[in-house]
């Protein structure tokens, strides 16, 4: 097999890689088709030399023509003014006037793309038998390395205008038969659907907040909200929390249980049944929970493409995140984080809710509610979201008894930023001994 593997030519193909360079010889308006492409794309080292000039002169508005391009390719010390001009008139013998040159350039393309994977695939090789670093860390990066792979996709097309309105009028009449169709992930707290009219597909919700204001409760409560209505994969990476410790809350949540008398576990006999009535409602939703501390954006891609369908993901929280290039500058670190979150959230095509940490700034002022100026670490936080959530209570500063006694209190949900629609403040309830926001009009009694 080793003898067949050494005889065996990487994929490419001459004759693609001839048509092409010789098509935009005779027509130089084809390069606008193949811009896409890279000088490495090429098989043949003398097309891509060819090619680095032709970009050259693309990029310098220099007509791409026989004579201009013997001499940029002489200048550039490629080729010498006899082999230059011979090669480049035999790439011109052959090329037709009709060739499709983005077509012909997918070719290429594809064909460089295999050999990247067939690389990489003898490099991960190597990796596994050296067996450094542990299979974990192996099957991770060799995710990584093969996904780059196949994002390597490019799109030249623009969308018509009349094309786009024709899609959203018949969009428009299917909203008016059915409100839903579009009403994206929705929260199922009421007065916030209405502002945000839900979630959409790869949105990256902010949800800012000091420490024990209740924001690792607010999108566990959304979570839960969201599986028990649809039924539908809702992906929690919890980095501060064990997955035990989540359900706890999420139990004593759903069975209004004071989560004291859970962690004690003096329960009464009505109290069990609610337990029970609660966790038999949770084991039927699609919440999966992930606790690994300190994980990247690539170990979340690579464990959502294995889980498949993942129709929502949260994320607590962005502070204790790690970057994948570590460098003493945090706020550049969390600004590629928030990048790559958003980029991963349009991927998958769901929503992604971050927590995030908010700054001491806020406690300076008279009126303690936060604002954008607030997210801790970089600017690029509020650039990247789509949506910035802020909670709000007032007795955290005020230090209310009703917040020590455990009963109901008003929390605001300041929706700061919202790419699609207005902000505006939302006034949420906050049962703090059951780890539960709800809205002022329901009940919410408990289950069983």
């Amino acid at each position: 097999m080793a003898e067949f593997d050494s005889i065996r030519q990487l994929p490419h193909s001459q004759e693609a890689e001839q048509a092409l360079l010789g098509a935009v010889l005779l027509d130089p308006e084809k390069f606008n088709e193949i811009v896409f492409l890279k000088p490495e794309y090429f098989y043949e080292e003398q097309h891509q030399q060819i090619y680095t000039a032709m970009l050259e002169m693309y990029n310098t508005n220099r007509s791409i023509e026989i004579v201009n391009l013997v001499d940029a390719l002489t200048r550039l010390g490629l080729f010498n003014d006899g082999n230059a001009y011979k090669y480049i008139k035999l790439l011109c013998d052959t090329a037709t006037d009709n060739l499709n040159a983005a077509e012909c350039a997918g070719i290429i393309r594809d064909k460089a793309m295999l050999r990247a994977l067939i690389e990489t695939l003898r490099e991960l090789s190597e990796e596994a038998y050296s067996e450094v670093g542990g299979a974990d860390a192996i099957i991770a990066e060799a995710e990584r390395r093969i996904f780059s792979i196949a994002e390597n996709k490019f799109d030249l097309s623009f969308d018509r205008i009349r094309d786009v309105l024709r899609d959203n009028l018949s969009l428009l009449e299917q909203l008016s038969d059915n409100p839903d169709l579009l009403s994206g992930v929705k929260t199922q707290f009421e007065g916030l659907d209405r502002v945000l009219v839900g979630l959409g597909k790869g949105d990256l919700v902010l949800v800012g907040a000091r420490p024990g204001m209740g924001k690792t409760s607010f999108v566990m409560n959304i979570a839960a909200n969201f599986a028990k209505a649809t039924k539908e994969k809702v992906a929690v990476f919890s980095l501060e929390m064990s997955s035990e410790q989540l359900v706890n809350r999420m139990l004593s949540s759903e069975a209004l249980i004071d989560n004291n008398a859970l962690r004690t576990g003096k329960l009464s006999t009505e109290e069990w049944k609610r337990i029970a009535a609660a966790a038999s409602l949770l084991s039927e939703t699609q919440i999966y929970i992930d606790d690994t501390p300190g994980v990247t954006v690539n170990l979340m891609k690579a464990k959502l493409r294995r889980l498949k369908d993942v129709k929502l993901v949260i994320i607590d929280y962005l502070q204790l995140m790690q970057s994948e290039h570590h460098t003493d500058n945090r706020v550049q670190e969390v600004a590629e984080m928030t990048r790559a979150l958003k980029l991963l959230a349009k991927e998958f095509e769901c929503p992604i809710i971050l927590c995030s940490q908010l700054s001491r700034s806020n406690e300076a002022r008279s009126d303690k509610r936060p604002m954008l100026s607030d997210l801790r670490d970089s600017g690029a936080i509020e650039q990247d979201a789509d949506i910035v959530i802020f909670l709000y209570r007032n007795d955290y500063y005020s230090k209310e008894e009703d917040a020590a006694s455990g009963e109901a209190i008003v929390a605001e949900c300041l929706v700061a930023k919202n790419r699609h629609g207005p902000t505006g403040t939302v006034n949420l309830i906050w049962q703090g001994k059951n780890f539960r926001f709800y809205t002022p009009e329901d009940k919410y009694d408990h289950v069983g």
